[in-house]
């Protein structure tokens, strides 16, 4: 059973995502919340295992809530879901922990799927959204050197917002070791920083 959380402004987009929910035996709804303050203290008490989140709530937006809850180790597995097509937003979201971004006019079985994915530990980027960010990420033409399996492994947890720290004592590793591979795989995908080494990676397919 997957535990899921609902946290958007709008009761009728709320009330619309539950019931798609309640269609699948294998979700369960672990609470809901219409603002970011309220967000960040339901979910803390609830613990789902995936938070569905708003981008643009009242009293504090959907990146206050991941970075807030994040802080304090309470943070799920979250999806991002909105209206916005705001290549800011993805950038944010990311940097701030989110596992998967889509638009709301997704389908019923995206909606699953990507819930179950992050739930596995995955992460679900919506391509519509990717590629409208990427564009200004860097030419479709550029070509990219391939990482090695490790390295796979390290930006797959770069993309669920893992520090190096992290990604070290899930892989059993010492951190020096992970700065080293995430400085390799910066240099092969031409990146500035984590979050755009993730982008690039998206659209190349290696997550």
């Amino acid at each position: 059973m997957i535990r899921v959380f609902i946290a958007d402004d709008q009761l009728l987009v709320r009330q619309g995502i539950r019931r798609l929910l309640e269609l699948d035996r294998e979700l369960e709804i672990a609470g809901e919340a219409e603002d970011g303050a309220q967000t960040i203290e339901r979910v803390a008490e609830a613990q789902p295992d995936v938070l569905l989140l708003d981008i643009r709530m009242p009293r504090k937006s959907g990146v206050d809530v991941l970075r807030e809850l994040a802080a304090s180790h309470a943070l799920p597995p979250t999806i991002i879901l909105t209206t916005f097509e705001d290549g800011d937003v993805v950038l944010e979201g990311i940097r701030a922990g989110a596992r998967g971004f889509m638009l709301k006019d997704v389908s019923y079985e995206q909606l699953i799927n990507a819930i179950r994915a992050v739930a596995a530990g995955e992460t679900v980027f919506q391509p519509a959204v990717t590629q409208r960010l990427l564009r200004a990420v860097r030419p479709t033409s550029e070509r990219i050197e391939p990482l090695t399996d490790r390295e796979r492994e390290v930006v797959r947890l770069m993309a669920g917002g893992y520090s190096n720290k992290e990604i070290a004592h899930a892989l059993g590793t010492a951190e020096g070791t992970i700065k080293n591979h995430v400085s390799s795989i910066l240099g092969k995908l031409g990146a500035r920083d984590r979050t755009r080494a993730v982008l690039k990676a998206l659209e190349s397919g290696l997550l």
